[in-house]
């Protein structure tokens, strides 16, 4: 393990259990097919890093990103945030990271945002007087300040994604773990948020940010590293430029020289870019 690496992982690896036919149910009733979501992970991350996972659906990204966040178990291998190993020091790691999701699940909708913060403040262990003083820091941090008491199910996908970024703020974590942040939003929201990222959360707080994304020129516009994912493998990593060629060639060729055979990913990939 390297001291001078946030985020390092060996060997990491995870398969799940496919989900049966009725017909295989019947023919087969004891034989278990899996699916190999990573098949030996090795990634490191330096700090305060702009660090960029893309790859095709299906690659491993949210899995990766699960495991590293502590809400799944690797089957084999390892992986440590901070030097701290994600299963047998799974409580320190959760007070080192913080996951920015919007999904509308994970939120209570006849709640305001500012009363859905001073729930997980809540949970986090603040006090009410701390949770007062973090929360409207956070609101101000991330523009919520005028919206923070609408309640939630009135909030556009920008907002909410906003929102998914200020509970992961809530803690003064070190590492920020963000899954599509920009997907689905509008040009104008979704330059906020990646500006957000890379110039208020790297550049200016100096935390590290994990960023999985399918957006390449996002990250070639935002990220310092990038690592490509495909089938549950890291094809390749490295700083953006210096995998570029300095400038002369784009990510997107780079992408296609390790996940060349996915024509139907890339084609999506290419319209994005």
């Amino acid at each position: 393990m390297s001291k001078d690496k946030v985020i390092w992982t060996e060997n990491l690896q995870k398969s799940y259990p496919l989900i049966k036919t009725y017909r295989d149910l019947i023919r087969h009733p004891f034989q278990r097919k899996f699916v190999h979501a990573l098949r030996g992970i090795n990634i490191a991350v330096s700090p305060q890093t702009c660090f960029c996972l893309v790859g095709p659906n299906g690659a491993g990204k949210t899995t990766l990103i699960k495991i590293l966040t502590t809400l799944v178990l690797p089957d084999a291998g390892s992986a440590f945030i901070l030097s701290h190993d994600v299963v047998r020091e799974d409580a320190r790691v959760k007070h080192l990271v913080g996951l920015a999701i919007a999904e509308e699940r994970s939120f209570y909708w006849r709640l305001t945002g500012r009363q859905n913060l001073e729930f997980f403040a809540s949970l986090y262990g603040f006090s009410r007087r701390e949770a007062k003083k973090r929360i409207d820091e956070i609101l101000e941090l991330v523009g919520l300040t005028r919206e923070a008491d609408k309640r939630f199910n009135t909030y556009s996908s920008g907002m909410r994604q906003l929102l998914g970024l200020a509970r992961a703020l809530l803690p003064d974590v070190e590492i920020v773990f963000v899954d599509e942040p920009t997907r689905s939003l509008d040009p104008q929201m979704a330059e906020r948020i990646r500006r957000f990222l890379r110039h208020e959360l790297v550049d200016r707080q100096g935390k590290t940010v994990f960023w999985a994304s399918h957006n390449l020129s996002e990250v070639e516009a935002y990220g310092q590293e990038v690592a490509i994912i495909s089938q549950g493998k890291i094809k390749i990593q490295g700083r953006i430029s210096e995998l570029a060629g300095e400038g002369k060639q784009s990510l997107f060729e780079v992408y296609k020289q390790y996940v060349g055979s996915e024509e139907n990913e890339l084609s999506t990939l290419s319209g994005r870019y």
